[in-house]
């Protein structure tokens, strides 16, 4: 049964790695609260590998489509919508595979949909209500992932630098800068503070005439 009484705002913030997106989402949660918004990180979306060896895992492409479970994701949205609290799969980079855990994520009036590729999904699209494609430069994007990379994934900068030139690069090119068309908004240099608040004033808009509903 639907408990949400409207139709929530969903927002997609797509980008390449390294981006910028994480600050948007986390721009928008701090500026209204876990109350108003729900965060779907498409990055715990991984399919499931515990079907393949640690060996096999590492040597997968994490930066083409495919790489994600695109029917759970699409699913568990449209159950948000619907008013219904959903578990979000959590997923550990230092094992290249889902956790055994879940995160139990409510229903909010706003639903940020945060991933490369968030924006690359018709049906994903159709249910947003704002999206976003934040615009960084390769360079500041590579040393921003480099840097997560070896403090929160450990990974080595030899594999880092490979997986670079082998995947995110040419994905990047392929399948996230071309879904920079379908935005409403792109952000120019990154998550930068101007863009932010119109976001956010866009947001509290959004949240003020849901009250007065």
């Amino acid at each position: 049964m639907n408990q949400i009484p409207f139709q929530p705002f969903v927002i997609g913030v797509a980008g390449g790695s390294g981006s910028g997106k994480s600050t948007v989402t986390q721009q928008v949660l701090a500026s209204f609260g876990t109350e108003m918004v729900s965060v779907v990180m498409q990055d715990d979306y991984y399919r499931d590998q515990s079907d393949l060896t640690p060996e096999v895992r590492r040597k997968q492409n994490y930066d083409h489509p495919q790489a994600f479970d695109w029917p759970l994701l699409v699913q568990h949205v449209q159950a948000l919508r619907n008013g219904e609290t959903i578990a979000m799969p959590e997923y550990d980079f230092t094992i290249d595979n889902r956790s055994t855990k879940t995160i139990p994520v409510k229903p909010a009036p706003v639903i940020v949909i945060e991933g490369l590729f968030a924006l690359y999904d018709a049906d994903l699209r159709d249910m947003m209500s704002l999206k976003i494609f934040v615009d960084t430069a390769a360079d500041v994007r590579f040393i921003r992932r480099m840097q997560r990379d070896i403090a929160e994934r450990g990974r080595t900068m030899d594999s880092i630098v490979n997986q670079y030139l082998e995947t995110v690069r040419p994905m990047h090119k392929q399948f996230i800068e071309p879904t920079k068309r379908y935005a409403d908004v792109i952000l120019p240099h990154g998550a930068n503070d101007p863009a932010v608040d119109v976001i956010t004033t866009k947001v509290a808009s959004v949240i003020g005439n849901l009250k007065r509903s």
